[in-house]
This record gives C-alpha cells, structure tokens and sequence, in this order.
C-alpha cells in the first residue's frame, strides 16, 4: 500500500494534488532515529517557490469538497479510520524507528487515533445551525426570520508535532474535512514520515486530489512562508510556546487553534489517596519519557504527608524499565541528543543549588534515565521550565494556597491536578487556578477526545476537542429573510 510514497532508498515524496511528488531542488532531510542513529528515511524539502502549489491546489479543491454532501465526507473519513487500522502493525513500527516510541504505545496512539475518526465523523454530522425569529427582540413583531448555518474556513494549515505524529496531525485534518475545509498538512521533520503514511491512508480512502496535501521541508525555510499565505484561512498548531507565539506575531487575522508547553502542576493535600496518587502521577510524569505537553512536570505536596508520598512514587520509579523501544521499554531515549542536553541543565542547575536527589540523573547520550528531585525551590529552573522529559521535580508546600500560588506564578495554563478526599475543596481550589481544565483525583492528560482541550498564557488559544474543533474550523453565516 505505501510503496508510493517512497522511492528506493526510502526517499519519502510528500503529497500534492493527489499525487506523490519529488522537489525540484533536489533537496532532503535525513531522518535518523533517536534509538541508534540510522537513517529512517529521507523526507523532501520543499522551496518556498514549491510550497505555493500545495496551497493554491488545496483553494481551488476546497471549493468541490464544500459541495459534497456531510453524510459522503463522513464516509470517507470512516473509510480512512479503517484503513488505519488495518495498517496499524506497519506504522507503528514506523514511529518506533522515527520518534523513539514504544510499540505498546504507537499502537495505543493509532487505537485512539481511529476512534478519534470514526467519533469525528458521525459528530460532524451533527453540527447544525439555527432559526430565529425578530418578534424575540424588543421592536420587532414576525417580520424577519435568521437563519443560521456554519460554512467552511477555507484551507487549513495543520501543523503536527513530533511527539504524537498520527493523533495529532489527524486530529486536525479530520474536523477541518468534516467542516468542508481542505488542508495543508505540515509535519515535523522528525515525525514527517509517520505523517505521510497517515496522508496516504486518506488518500486510499478517497479524499480528493487537492484536498489533503502533506507538505515537508525546514521551518524556518516555509514556515513564515506557509502561516502568512493570504490563501491560507486558519492555522491549526501543535507545538513549542515560542513558536506558537512567533505564528500570532506573522500570521495577522487569521483564527488559530494553539495548543502550546504547558507545566502542569499535581496539588497534592493531606488527605489524599497516596496510593492513587502516587500512581497517577508516574504514570503522568514519564509517560512517553516525559515528551508531551500535558505531563505531569512538578508535584505541588503539603509538607506532612511530603515523605509519604515520595515513598510511593520512587518504589514506582525503580519500576520503570529504561532502553529501546522496540522492546517497549517504558522510558526510552529522548528525540533529540540536543533535547536531552536541555533537560541536563536543568538537572544540573537543580543539584548545584541545593534540590535532593532521589531518582536517575543517569545518562547515556539522549537517553535519560527517570529522575526525581524533591526539595525543589522557586530559584531552581526546573521549578518553571518545562523539561520536555523525564525528570520530576517536587516542591514541598505549607498549604493550599502557597500550592495555588506557585502553580498561578507560572506563564503556562494547560492543566493542572488536585488529589483530595473533599470534593468541595476540590472546586474550591480548581476555581482558583489558572489554567484550561483541572483534573480532580487523576493524572492531567488529554483525553477523552471529545472533552474540551484548552490552554490559556502561554499554553495556547482556543479550544479543541472533537466538536470544539470542528466548530472552530467553521464559522456561522447567516440569512436573514424579510417577511411582508
């Protein structure tokens, strides 16, 4: 099935206007894995000359998707759902090489993905609009009648991350086809095959030429160019803060879906389940080595039951099994060799001033083995910095509201976590925090897919979700008629 998106050698074409197509510079990134360091592949880099095309194609077919009917671009979407399933096996293995995945985990990635678009598909069928009558206004008697129905953006540029290189990327194409949009589909670097093997699955499910081009190349080669294309009508991003803001800053007024860092906060109070706890909080912090932007990236304790607590979570530390992915090991290497230098310094800066530690500090080239702090003071950069790893930092607090204002002091808002056994303390506190959604007694994370995902600060802009997405790749118009 995937033969052809690549040459021999596996050079990897991108996507444009229904065909696979090469660059006419000549020009390729080689990806190496992160596990040894063998090329994966090579992905094209498109000029910004090339990457006119991919949006014009996906303008002049915007406008014959639009026309097809709801219940057929469901159709397609459910066909491409099964076809990802079906290719499971192969992808999978796929993002094992390229982004250090654990297999267990790819394939959880892609379940979730095909879920994902078979609930986007029946829900997009379900998104309508309105009628209403002036006589509900002051002045007015029957004469007019609104009618309210949502139409399309145009072309959305759907720009995905490294780290969930299949849900994330379809978890912007599916709501913007389902709104009757067509879509630029910009992958990482790192990532950018698994992302072509997802284009070429909606293909096979029957999306139309022009419809879904997949575009790659260095971002700082189309980036700008790609964001602030007058052609382009919204732009869907998944990625760092300073990007994020970066796009704000060139893109003008075109809506946006950010979904940006985060450093969310576990509040844990003295009456806590430990046990769930502790738990929880592993699970949230080192879960795909601490790569995702909802991890769990400090723990907020009240200083008496600080130690109880540790206890728990380094006995579930020592079990995590570190090594390659393929053998599904649970923390496996970072990305980048220059992503795990990051989070050495902020180990670093973390031991020189003082911070206890409890766990890890083992490295082994990107590889880094699970480690906790506990002592963590406000001086300290992993106090505020988002690591984008596998290290855990604990910040030992007097109460609440110290708990409530360190988590505030942050310029993220993603998410944060309270574990109580008071459900109204529980409200009380999430209330107070400053951040999109607030997870009582559970890890902070995405899902489920059809809850709101949102972030404020420096975490994002707008909210996501499966029917929030959907609505946000729309837009209502109305029709007023003018009654004798």
């Amino acid at each position: 099935m995937f033969s052809c998106i690549m040459n021999k050698g596996n050079v990897f074409k991108c996507l444009l206007n229904g065909k696979w197509i090469e660059s006419n510079t000549g020009k390729r990134d080689k990806i190496f894995s992160p596990v040894d360091g063998t090329i994966v592949g090579e992905v094209q880099c498109i000029s910004q000359q090339e990457a006119e095309e991919f949006i014009v194609t996906a303008k002049d077919a915007q406008k014959d998707w639009n026309n097809v009917a709801v219940n057929k671009r469901a159709d397609v979407v459910h066909k491409a759902a099964d076809i990802l399933d079906r290719e499971k096996e192969t992808i999978a293995e796929v993002m094992v090489k390229e982004i250090a995945k654990n297999r267990k985990s790819s394939l959880s990635e892609i379940a979730r993905t095909v879920d994902f678009m078979h609930f986007t598909a029946e829900e997009g069928k379900r998104v309508v609009g309105e009628s209403l009558s002036s006589d509900s206004f002051p002045g007015f008697g029957k004469g007019k009648v609104s009618i309210v129905h949502r139409v399309p953006l145009g072309v959305i540029l759907s720009i995905a991350p490294f780290n969930y290189p299949i849900n994330l990327a379809a978890s912007k194409v599916a709501p913007a086809l389902m709104a009757g949009n067509s879509v630029v589909l910009k992958p990482p670097t790192q990532g950018a095959i698994s992302s072509l093997y997802l284009g070429r699955v909606f293909c096979e499910a029957g999306v139309p030429p022009g419809v879904l081009n997949v575009i790659t190349g260095q971002g700082r080669e189309i980036g700008d160019y790609l964001v602030s294309h007058p052609h382009i009508n919204m732009i869907a991003f998944t990625g760092s803060s300073k990007v994020g803001r970066h796009i704000a800053q060139i893109a003008g007024m075109k809506p946006m879906l950010l979904e940006l860092g985060g450093k969310d906060a576990a509040i844990v109070l003295a009456d806590a389940d430990l046990d769930i706890t502790a738990s929880n909080i592993v699970s949230g912090a080192f879960s795909y080595s601490g790569q995702r932007c909802t991890a769990v990236k400090r723990v907020l304790v009240i200083e008496s039951v600080a130690d109880e607590l540790i206890k728990r979570i380094i006995k579930l530390v020592n079990s995590l099994t570190v090594g390659n992915p393929q053998d599904d090991a649970d923390i496996t290497p970072l990305i980048s060799d220059s992503a795990a230098e990051f989070v050495k310094e902020l180990i670093d800066d973390a031991a020189e001033k003082g911070a206890r530690l409890l766990a890890g500090n083992k490295i082994e080239g990107n590889l880094i083995y699970p480690t906790v702090f506990d002592n963590v003071t406000k001086d300290m950069r992993l106090a505020w910095e988002e690591p984008f790893g596998p290290v855990l930092p604990i910040m030992r607090v007097k109460n609440s509201e110290e708990a409530i204002e360190i988590a505030n002091r942050s310029e993220y808002g993603l998410q944060s976590s309270v574990f109580t056994s008071d459900i109204d303390n529980a409200f009380k506190i999430a209330s107070k925090l400053e951040v999109g959604t607030v997870q009582v007694n559970g890890k902070t994370e995405r899902g489920p897919d059809h809850f709101p995902f949102i972030g404020v600060k420096s975490s994002g802009m707008g909210t996501q979700g499966i029917r929030y997405s959907i609505e946000a790749m729309s837009r209502s118009k109305a029709i007023v008629l003018n009654l004798k």
